[in-house]
């Protein structure tokens, strides 16, 4: 087992049946690269000066992304949904705010996917994660691809998160959802189509008692 400035995978029965059913399910770009979330995250959260459960945050970095997998990727629900509730990380600003776990995933998932705090880590610890859990040559291209695998069947899933970006990125045709045109486009009235009516003498907009006002 790797150790890296003192941060290894809990040795407990529960880490070592994750471990074997993650790299049973996912494939190996997925394995490594929800190893090296744990990695990066255990070591921001030392940074951090946080008090966290090492095996809680094993757990959730080893299953943030199986919702990327034939068995969990389901038809209808949101990817956040398919990854039993630990993909917080798709939708940016609210992770950090919630219980040091969630927050340490993202920081592992926002590491290694986006660079982010990508100075903050020595080159040593870097390149030691890296050595135990190998990036694929192309590993940005790669992990943008599995996510468009994975989601592309399910577009109307996205709103609101970052995996619209994906499929903007891949499919031509795809067209995201917005906020802005949902609220145009629902069945309330426009005041401005009320205030026009009134000014012509037209059809008064009726209250619950239908008095008019």
């Amino acid at each position: 087992m790797t150790v890296i400035e003192g941060i290894g995978i809990p040795d407990s029965k529960l880490c070592k049946e994750i471990t074997g059913l993650v790299r049973d399910t996912e494939s190996e770009l997925l394995f490594n690269h929800s190893s090296r979330v744990y990695y990066f995250g255990a070591l921001t959260g030392l940074r951090r000066g946080l008090q966290f459960d090492r095996e809680l945050l094993y757990a959730g970095a080893m299953f943030h992304d199986m919702g990327l997998t034939r068995q969990h990727s389901s038809q209808t629900e949101r990817f956040e949904v398919d990854g039993a509730n630990t993909a917080l990380h798709t939708t940016p600003g609210i992770p950090v705010h919630m219980h040091p776990v969630i927050a340490l995933v993202t920081a592992g998932v926002e590491m290694d996917v986006l660079g982010i705090a990508y100075e903050e880590f020595p080159d040593a610890q870097r390149e030691a994660v890296v050595a135990t859990y190998p990036r694929t040559p192309h590993f940005k291209e790669d992990i943008i691809q599995t996510f468009y695998d994975w989601i592309k069947h399910k577009p109307n899933t996205t709103f609101g998160n970052v995996k619209a970006d994906v499929l903007a990125d891949k499919d031509p045709h795809f067209h995201r959802g917005n906020f802005c045109s949902v609220i145009r486009g629902s069945r309330w009235k426009s005041w401005a189509r009320h205030l026009s009516i009134r000014s012509t003498g037209g059809e008064q907009p009726q209250n619950s008692a239908g008095d008019g006002r």
